[in-house]
């Protein structure tokens, strides 16, 4: 009989490495070992000023490599599987999911031998896998006729954009375009959730709770959506302080809602559900604290941490999760030591986010305490998901 469970193998799990069958599984295991070891390094950076990698500042390296190596991960491996799933085409598995793999490795090792690699193709490098992943994507997706998920491939080619922004700087042909290009990141893959949010968190809370029903409002849906793409494109032309507030205070309350007609109170009984509606939460917070940033309230710092360590960290943790086992054939129940990794994600957002708001002297010690927390939640996941990516199915299907 299978396990229910992530934290224990399946007695039917055969010897055969499964690792390059679907793109969930070896992005996903990249990713939670990045993310696993980034954060220490940064922390080490940021005590220490010792890590000085010669092409990216440390600053620069963090920020880039938790969006465009980290979290890209994520977004690769998922929507290399549910592109299969939407439109009944495959996607790369094998020799030629192994090569995109590759090419998302060497984005984050050759910036560590930049003495030696020539800072042009360090950029060539990073940049690529954006455009081949949306390349790859794009034969299912217009071979379907999908337009309404053509979306995506908008989303990424400007990702790609905001990547070569960064580049651009770290070459040294533009002063100022690397935080641009970061912060245009955050605002796209925010954006990604809220699209993709409003498909799943609704539907496997249903799924997940006998008689659970959720609501959406039409109105309120674009209303989300369109508040935070305005939000975007004001925060990043240096609208007036007062827009800012105005459009980030609507973005929280559109959202807030939005979150309140998923809610369901049996939630906090199924991990695997409350750990995507507390993520979302963040993101409501992140606009809050953007309009209070906006206000000179706050540390604009900290509404960016509150999207990305407590939003994006903490959703990211439980998509993997959740779909790791759906098409590994497991049943949707975690393990106590994944409860507890959602758990300290969510702490660590707390330490980096709103611990400094209540002690602002403590802002080093909430920067190491919420590194702490953070690896620690993905040291659990590799753990307990290594077996899980790498081993088959244990129904014994495909992928």
């Amino acid at each position: 009989m299978a396990t229910n469970t992530a934290d224990r193998a399946s007695v039917h799990d055969g010897p055969r490495i499964a690792l390059f069958d679907l793109g969930f599984r070896p992005f996903f295991l990249f990713a939670g070992i990045a993310a696993l070891l980034l954060v220490p390094l940064w922390v080490y950076a940021y005590l220490s000023g010792h890590l000085d990698l010669g092409y990216y500042t440390a600053v620069a390296w963090h920020s880039h490599e938790m969006i465009f190596g980290y979290t890209v991960a994520v977004i690769a491996g998922f929507l290399l599987t549910a592109v299969r799933n939407w439109t009944g085409i495959g996607t790369p598995g094998g020799k030629a999911l192994a090569g995109l793999v590759a090419l998302w490795l060497a984005g984050r090792i050759v910036p560590l031998f930049s003495g030696v690699v020539p800072h042009w193709m360090i950029a060539v490098v990073d940049t690529a896998f954006l455009p081949v992943l949306a390349v790859t994507l794009s034969v299912p997706l217009l071979r379907s006729r999908q337009k309404h998920n053509l979306v995506f491939l908008i989303v990424l080619a400007a990702l790609t954009a905001a990547n070569i922004m960064v580049h651009l700087q770290a070459l040294g042909l533009m002063q100022t375009t690397a935080a641009r290009g970061v912060h245009s990141a955050v605002y796209l893959i925010v954006f990604l959730i809220v699209v993709l949010g409003g498909r799943v968190i609704p539907f496997f809370t249903e799924r997940g709770i006998a008689g659970a029903s959720t609501r959406q409002w039409k109105p309120v849906e674009y209303f989300a959506a369109g508040a935070l793409i305005l939000l975007m494109v004001l925060d990043l032309a240096g609208a007036a302080p007062r827009a800012v507030i105005v459009i980030a205070t609507l973005a929280a309350i559109a959202h807030g809602i939005r979150l309140s007609g998923w809610y369901h109170r049996s939630i906090w009984s199924v991990p695997l559900l409350w750990v995507l509606h507390l993520g979302y939460a963040w993101l409501v917070a992140g606009f809050l604290l953007k309009a209070l940033s906006a206000a000179g309230l706050v540390n604009p710092m900290l509404a960016i941490h509150a999207f990305t360590t407590a939003g994006i960290g903490t959703i990211t943790l439980g998509m993997m999760a959740r779909v790791s086992l759906g098409h590994t054939g497991r049943a949707m129940r975690i393990g106590p030591a994944m409860a507890w990794a959602f758990a300290l994600a969510h702490l660590a957002g707390v330490a980096r986010v709103l611990l400094p708001i209540v002690l602002p002297a403590a802002y080093p010690e909430s920067v190491v305490l919420a590194g702490a927390l953070w690896s620690t939640a993905f040291a659990i996941f590799v753990i307990a998901y290594a077996g899980v990516l790498i081993r088959p199915r244990v129904d014994g299907q495909p992928g």
